[in-house]
């Protein structure tokens, strides 16, 4: 028994339990009117109404219901509540109330909001497992097996305890119990807001408890299953109970606006409708007034408040273009604040949301919010997941076998799904859904096949990959970001198209220093789970480019070539053949620029007769020249071997230098000095000096090194200002 639930000592049979219909007390209107729970209580003890006709105390639930959906079999609901109302008799809310009318309270929400028939079914039913005689297979015979499926999640999560110490294994059940379906969460978030609607009979601290739960998780997931009418209502509650003074002055600015005579909002109102009646774009213009918790946050950030701080107006039309005709007119005969417009139309938010956003000022300076969307896009934006009716049913013509499939999901839970089942341990599982439930705005980057990614705030190139790939981003060694190379530690940025470069070797393993720049819980445990699973590799990551660079015994880079003595011929394996207009003299190669034929090249005489030959361009050209010192003609000779200097820019991978030296090789290339840069940004950078059979060679061995996975750029090495 959940712990509203209590048994009342003496409820006594009530008149007209067994004998028939509840005559209504009331002529039934055409308006629906505000819900009274006691006197709902008090009609739901008169006892089930006769096979056939609806009891009085579902009118409510049934208008809501028939109000979205108007064909809807209502037998499963006068089904569902004669079952609950028989089995909770006898029951009593510790504010006094029968029990019953909590189901009634939670599943008219639900109805409000749109839900369709079987998750109304399960709503009046969630409490009837846990808190009575009736069992699931009695659940299943009478409704069938997803009525089952969804009382059978509630009554899960029911059984979760709330205390602080059980948190982390506590979350994890909640979604566990959630499985693949969003209406187990649409079901118990709206029975935690009619709970925090009648907090008021608990104890302050249990007050308190509940809301801290409610504000650190059961919000937040509202957010994400973009369910806002009743996240905003749950953030106003959880308000007046964790911060009373400011919500009773927050309440107070409220209602002193509330008696202003005048009201930018409906100004404003009235000027869009007129603007486009001679558009002549049907529309309904709406002011939507801020909830508590949304003025506190305004007057907080700008101070004093005006009137236009208090709401935004809302402009509903019947097709997607007319959205962007409506934003074309107010930009046209208003004056827009251009900064403010945001298009969630083209790119929606992570939880289905759809609107043009836009502002438009006033002349007295007052800005007003604008919002733009369809009756559709309006209904999900309120509804979220709820609006989405039942997703599991599978096409007339493509039966899915009892395979439960949903394709409407939001791409946030089915994330948040996949990684609870990964997460190593409850703890870590809490602390991960804590961060990512703190990140209140998500990004959107466009893959290059015109696909879309959804990433909070501050994501990577490491959160892309695995957003993507999954658990094949281990193999991930770069990306492009707009076009241009960047490191994987590299921040994106809402709207940027990224390209993840995948390695092809199968043995890819991803680096630790990948869990810095990694934000998203998926990204994080999948690395985790590696690094957990590989405890030697990944000890070992650190040092192997050392020990691969070992094993080659190459010479330093910096160890001087040896010299022909002077009057001796240059030696042809080190230099390959060039002929100087100054006999005798040895011709060497210059280190700095390292040329090879056809290179243009000039020489200079040095100290001990010989003539260093370097590429025209060389820095180190202009600035003998500068000092006085003479040229001396040099020219290629025939074609001979040569020793070329290339520097290779590639990302951070394990047996990328193995890889790269076998490529050389394997293009006949004797590497005569190396160098490897330690790495930044997950970027490394390695020279090589190589000796070539002839330059004729040297277009192969560098298409061969950019081969190589993870190699993004070869080149020869840069002039530089030194030598000679």
């Amino acid at each position: 028994m959940s712990a509203e639930a209590t048994n009342s000592v003496t409820p006594g049979p009530m008149p007209g339990a067994v004998s028939g219909p509840v005559t209504p007390t009331a002529p039934r209107r055409k308006a629906r009117p505000r819900i009274d729970l006691r006197r709902l209580g008090r009609a739901a003890l008169l006892g089930p109404a006769a096979r056939g006709r609806l009891p009085d105390a579902i009118s409510h639930v049934v208008e809501a219901h028939r109000a979205h959906h108007p064909e809807a079999d209502l037998e499963p609901l006068r089904h569902a509540y004669v079952l609950a109302e028989s089995s909770h008799r006898g029951q009593m809310r510790k504010s006094g109330e029968p029990y019953i009318t909590h189901p009634l309270a939670v599943t008219l929400i639900l109805a409000e909001l749109g839900a369709e028939t079987t998750t109304l079914t399960a709503s009046l039913l969630h409490d009837t497992v846990e808190d009575t005689d009736v069992t699931l297979d009695q659940v299943r015979d009478q409704f069938g097996e997803e009525v089952r499926y969804l009382v059978d999640g509630v009554t899960k999560l029911e059984k979760v305890d709330y205390g602080a110490a059980a948190e982390p294994e506590t979350f994890r059940k909640m979604l566990v119990a959630t499985g693949n379906d969003v209406r187990v969460m649409s079901i118990k978030l709206a029975d935690r807001l009619h709970n925090m609607r009648t907090l008021g009979v608990m104890r302050p601290e249990k007050q308190e408890r509940i809301a801290k739960v409610t504000r650190d998780v059961l919000i937040p997931l509202a957010e994400r299953l973009g369910v806002q009418a009743l996240k905003t209502e749950l953030e106003d509650l959880v308000f007046a109970i964790l911060h009373p003074e400011e919500y009773a002055q927050t309440r107070e600015l409220i209602v002193r606006n509330a008696a202003r005579t005048d009201d930018p909002l409906a100004e404003v109102a009235d000027e869009v409708r007129g603007v486009l009646r001679e558009a002549d774009i049907p529309a309904e213009v709406l002011i939507r007034p801020r909830h508590f918790v949304s003025v506190h946050r305004v007057s907080r950030k700008r101070g004093r408040l005006r009137g236009s701080d208090f709401g935004r107006v809302l402009v509903l039309v019947n097709e997607d273009a007319d959205c962007y005709g409506v934003l074309g007119e107010l930009h046209t005969c208003m004056k827009p604040v251009v900064s403010e417009f945001k298009d969630f139309i083209a790119v929606p938010k992570f939880n289905l949301y759809q609107s043009l956003h836009t502002a438009v000022a006033r002349e007295d300076g007052q800005v007003v919010e604008v919002l733009i969307r369809t009756h559709q896009m309006h209904k999900v934006a309120e509804a979220g997941v709820v609006a989405l009716g039942n997703p599991y049913a599978p096409a007339p013509d493509d039966p899915a076998d009892g395979e439960r499939v949903d394709p409407t999901r939001p791409g946030w839970l089915s994330r948040l799904l996949d990684w609870q089942e990964a997460a190593p341990d409850p703890d870590h599982f809490w602390s991960t859904l804590r961060e990512d439930l703190a990140q209140d705005r998500e990004i959107t980057v466009f893959r290059p096949d015109g696909g879309t990614l959804g990433l909070p705030e501050g994501a990577t190139c490491v959160d892309a990959a695995y957003a993507q790939y999954g658990e094949d981003a281990h193999a991930c060694i770069g990306a492009r970001v707009n076009g241009r190379l960047a490191t994987l530690s590299t921040v994106l940025k809402d709207g940027d198209t990224v390209q993840l470069l995948m390695g092809q070797d199968a043995a890819s393993e991803p680096s630790r220093e990948w869990l810095e720049h990694a934000h998203t819980p998926a990204a994080r445990i999948a690395i985790q789970r590696w690094l957990a699973a590989h405890p030697v590799q990944a000890e070992s990551q650190q040092s192997e480019a050392r020990i691969a660079e070992d094993r080659t015994a190459l010479r330093p880079a910096d160890v001087p070539e040896p010299e022909a003595a002077p009057g001796q011929p240059a030696d042809r394996s080190a230099t390959g053949t060039v002929l100087a207009d100054l006999p005798g003299a040895t011709v060497r190669l210059a280190r700095c620029c390292t040329p090879v034929p056809p290179d243009h090249i000039t020489g200079f005489a040095v100290r001990g007769g010989a003539v260093t030959v370097h590429r025209v361009e060389c820095a180190a050209v202009a600035r003998m020249k500068d000092g006085g010192r003479a040229e001396v003609g040099v020219r290629w000779g025939e074609a001979a071997e040569c020793r070329v200097t290339l520097v290779a820019e590639s990302f951070v991978r394990p047996h990328l230098l193995a890889d790269l030296t076998e490529a050389m090789a394997s293009e006949g290339a004797e590497i005569v000095s190396a160098t490897v840069e330690p790495p930044t940004q997950q970027q490394v950078r390695h020279t090589y000096t190589v000796q070539l059979p002839d330059a004729g060679h040297l277009p192969a061995l560098m298409r061969a090194m950019r081969n190589v996975a993870g190699v993004y750029d070869v080149s020869r090495a840069q002039p530089q200002p030194q030598g000679g």
